[in-house]
């Protein structure tokens, strides 16, 4: 692991040193950027990178887990961490400091030019966005844990379907769906999991409640599977019974957007172009307005990374990322529909990593 985890610490310095040529050292302050340049996966951590070395920083009760999971680096271990990583780098080296701009509050970085000696002599830089670039193209490992942690969230999803009865609540079918994700070999799940019934199914990110499925109702699941850190997203909207006439074609309507969506998401398509693809189908039924969200986003380490659809995206797709796609269509008060996979992008058609049925299913 340490190989991979050099190799990442390199290619970010490359990147940092491209866009500020002046930078001594970068300190990383997201855990996630931390976790995917180093290994660890504690709760209090501090990365300082420089061109020849890298050196971490955390406190007393991760001694042991930084040992095993980041035997390569050296070790600052302090419960005031970031102060006590900068003051030891600020005594042997200074300069430009690189920090993420994005993670640090206004009260840290005062902390952070606080801990300087008066001795040193340093100078700050904000940076945006830098890891976060480098993480956007997935590795062969970052990829296996990622289709394993959508494998999971079919067989799950498959598992607790025959189930869903009219009259389960949607905090009971939540829960036997992360129960069944836990079974088959879950860390964690990605989310707190949607479900969604009748007209809750019209609030994209809906918390679920003890409202009973009632005949006729949509009812609507986003959930993941997390597998060694890394997070599969994946949506399915169901019916209870017979669907009425406007949930079929409310159904179809957001079933052909979403495969318009994926055959766009190619290495080389404009991020704007693939949000447009699915949109304009939603757009021409006349009902754009009630796709109110983007058309999808990265999937890793974080559950929302790079990079990002929608209509103002700025940027490309590259080969190798793990992205979803995501159309909806909700009526206030009444119902919606979103259907939402994993896929692969590649230079060809994506990979789906999220394979369940898309048609519409009638349950219970």
């Amino acid at each position: 692991m340490s190989d991979r985890h050099g190799h990442r610490r390199a290619r970010t310095w490359e990147m940092l040193s491209a866009r500020d040529p002046g930078a001594a050292a970068l300190i990383v302050t997201s855990l996630p950027n931390i976790r995917y340049l180093t290994g660890f996966s504690g709760s209090n951590a501090v990365l300082l990178l420089t061109g020849d070395g890298a050196l971490l920083g955390t406190d007393g009760r991760y001694v042991v887990q930084a040992g095993a999971q980041c035997p390569d680096l050296p070790l600052i271990v302090d419960r005031v961490t970031m102060p006590a990583v900068v003051a030891q780098w600020a005594q042997r080296s200074g300069g430009a400091l690189a920090f993420e701009a994005e993670h640090l509050s206004v009260a840290a970085l005062r902390d952070l030019q606080s801990a300087i000696p008066d001795s040193a002599s340093v100078t700050f830089a904000e940076t945006r966005g830098i890891v976060e670039e480098c993480r956007v193209v997935k590795d062969a490992l970052e990829l296996d844990l990622i289709a394993r942690a959508c494998r999971i969230s079919d067989d799950a999803l498959a598992a607790i379907l025959p189930t869903v009865r009219v009259g389960d609540t949607e905090r009971t079918i939540a829960r036997r769906l992360e129960a069944k994700m836990f079974a088959l070999g879950a860390d964690a799940i990605s989310f707190e999991t949607i479900v969604a019934g009748g007209p809750h199914s019209a609030i994209p990110h809906h918390t679920p409640t003890d409202r009973p499925l009632e005949p006729g109702d949509f009812l609507l699941i986003d959930f993941g599977a997390e597998v060694g850190g890394y997070h599969a997203d994946e949506t399915r909207t169901f019916v209870m019974g017979l669907p009425q006439e406007w949930q079929s074609q409310t159904h179809a309507l957001v079933l052909a957007a979403q495969e318009a969506g994926r055959l766009a998401a190619r290495a080389g398509a404009a991020l704007a172009d693939v949000d447009a693809a699915s949109r304009s189908i939603i757009d021409a039924s006349g009902h754009g307005e009630l796709f109110g969200h983007g058309l999808g986003h990265g999937v890793g380490l974080q559950i929302h990374e790079a990079p990002f659809f929608s209509a103002r995206s700025v940027g490309m797709l590259h080969g190798g990322s793990a992205v979803t796609v995501e159309p909806g269509v909700y009526f206030p008060g009444r119902g919606g529909v979103r259907i939402e996979d994993t896929v692969l992008v590649t230079n060809g058609p994506p990979e789906p990593l999220t394979t369940t049925e898309r048609g519409l299913v009638a349950l219970g």
